[in-house]
């Protein structure tokens, strides 16, 4: 479906590029988030994608048709994408009808009313079709917004964090139900975030970007599971780095000897998840004491002090360790290698 090649963009001569080299694809039917902290260039990705920014370089296909390249850059009304703003930026002078109707001109009148209406049907706020935009709540915008996006049948839906003007209770059902309507739709879309949870839950693939290039790109699971950089694993939820030296499918750590989810030689960073690691009462072998405990009523996350490191454990709220307690750290997962080292590794991991 989306096809992005080599794309390039800076913001002026000798500035360093805000978009570097950028590739990935978005399938049919498919939601990709583009998830990084703020200035990691997703944003002018958009843009660049929807034709408001020309690229210096690289290439933008739709359907195997060049929206973006050396010598093409197709106006954004002419590229068939639909783009749901931050703010929704709906007509606060037209009703709800009037607002979808709005991009269906090229349409006789009895057929751009009916689809409006199907289109407000689909996303449930067809009851709502009169009132003007300043009478709805801020999850009621968000659908018409996005109904005014599909009504003109756009080939890909690009959103800008759509939901980070809700409350976090709206934000979340919201959230499932423009999930739920683009798959019924069948639209592709691509969804820029730096919430991670939202980017975890909302999409089919995610991209973690990072200084204007993509550092990872997989499944929600994948990503956070099997992170491949420092970067990803601490910027996609809590992790403990742990420095180990490795040999094979183990590593000799702070926390003792550890499984690895492959095989590696030398100087290590370990990621393991805090839910990775289970606490245990220490008999006498390494062990580390518990400095802080933090409950959030489904579970407890505690700060175990171990040498010169502090870790982070999260458990099941029925599992309870006093302040000062000596505890030992068990893996209940292998570590993930997300970093190697020392220039006098033989055979360093491969990344």
């Amino acid at each position: 479906m989306l096809q992005v090649t080599n794309l390039t963009k800076r913001f002026g001569p000798g500035l360093p590029p805000v978009v570097e080299g950028l590739e990935f694809t978005v399938a049919p039917g498919e939601i990709l988030a583009l998830l990084g902290p703020s200035g990691c260039g997703k944003t002018t990705t958009l843009r660049l994608i929807a034709g408001f920014e020309r690229a210096d370089s690289g290439e933008v296909r739709l359907q195997g048709h060049l929206l973006t390249g050396p010598h093409t850059h197709v106006p954004p009304e002419r590229r068939g994408i639909g783009f749901v703003f931050q703010d929704y930026a709906l007509f606060p002078h037209l009703s709800v009808l009037g607002n979808v109707m709005f991009g269906l001109a090229h349409l006789p009148p009895r057929e751009r009313k009916a689809r409006a209406l199907e289109v407000l049907d689909l996303v449930g706020v067809t009851l709502f079709k009169d009132r003007m935009p300043h009478e709805l709540s801020g999850g009621q915008q968000q659908r018409v917004a996005l109904a005014r996006t599909l009504a003109p049948a756009p080939r890909l839906i690009l959103l800008d964090e759509p939901f980070s003007n809700l409350d976090v209770a709206l934000r979340s059902t919201t959230r499932e139900e423009v999930r739920a309507i683009l798959k019924a739709s069948g639209t592709s879309a691509v969804l820029v975030t730096h919430d991670q949870e939202e980017a975890l839950s909302f999409a089919d693939r995610l991209a973690v970007m990072r200084s204007g290039r993509i550092e990872q790109i997989g499944t929600p699971e994948e990503v956070y599971h099997r992170p491949r950089t420092p970067f990803v694993a601490q910027f996609l939820g809590r992790t403990n780095l742990i420095p180990a030296q490795a040999e094979g499918r183990y590593a000799v750590s702070p926390l003792g000897r550890l499984e690895l989810d492959r095989a590696c030689r030398g100087q290590v960073l370990l990621s393991l998840r805090p839910e990775h690691l289970e606490l245990v009462p220490a008999n006498g072998e390494v062990s580390g004491e518990v400095i802080a405990r933090e409950f959030k009523g489904h579970d407890l996350t505690y700060r175990v002090r171990l040498g010169d490191a502090v870790y982070l454990v999260q458990t099941d709220y029925t599992k309870r360790f006093e302040l000062g307690a000596r505890v030992r750290l068990v893996p209940r997962e292998a570590a993930v290698v997300v970093g190697s080292g020392g220039p006098l590794d033989p055979e360093p991991c491969p990344f």
